[in-house]
C-alpha cells in the first residue's frame, strides 16, 4: 500500500534539517532616534537586527536644512569616523565636532549573512 510509504516520507521530511530563514537586516534603533530633537550630538549610532558585514556597510550624515536659510541645499557632513560594536550589530559614527543646529538625515546601507543590501534613513533635528 502507499500509505506506509507516505508516512515514511513524512517522517524523513520531519527529521531533515530545515533551510535557514533568509531575513534581511533591519535598523532597530538609532541615537538620536528617528524624529528626535537632539542637543549638539557628537555621536550617532545605528543598531541593526543582526550582525552586519562591515565591508558591505556605509553611512552618510547629511544636513538637509539650516535655521534661517530658506534655500539651504544638502550638505554632507564628513568629519566623522565609523566603528563597530564587538557583536557587529551597532555602527557608531564619532564626530570630530558636534553637529550644529539644523535638520539631518543619516543615510545607511548594510548587508548581513544573506548578502542582500538594505538601505534606509533616519531623520532628526539638532536644536
Amino acid at each position: 500500500m502507499r500509505i506506509p510509504a507516505l508516512l515514511a516520507a513524512l517522517a524523513l521530511a520531519a527529521l531533515a534539517p530545515s533551510a535557514p530563514v533568509m531575513a534581511h537586516v533591519k535598523l532597530t534603533a538609532s541615537t538620536p532616534a528617528a524624529g528626535a530633537k537632539a542637543k549638539a550630538p557628537k555621536t550617532v549610532t545605528l543598531t541593526f537586527s543582526e550582525k552586519v558585514d562591515s565591508a558591505k556597510a556605509a553611512a552618510a550624515i547629511v544636513m538637509t536644512a539650516m535655521p534661517g536659510m530658506a534655500n539651504h541645499g544638502e550638505m554632507p557632513i564628513r568629519n566623522f569616523t565609523a566603528s563597530w560594536s564587538p557583536d557587529g550589530k551597532t555602527m557608531t559614527l564619532s564626530l570630530k565636532q558636534a553637529l550644529p543646529k539644523g535638520t539631518y538625515e543619516v543615510r545607511w546601507q548594510a548587508a548581513a549573512g544573506d548578502g542582500h543590501a538594505m538601505s534606509g534613513k533616519v531623520e532628526f533635528v539638532v536644536s
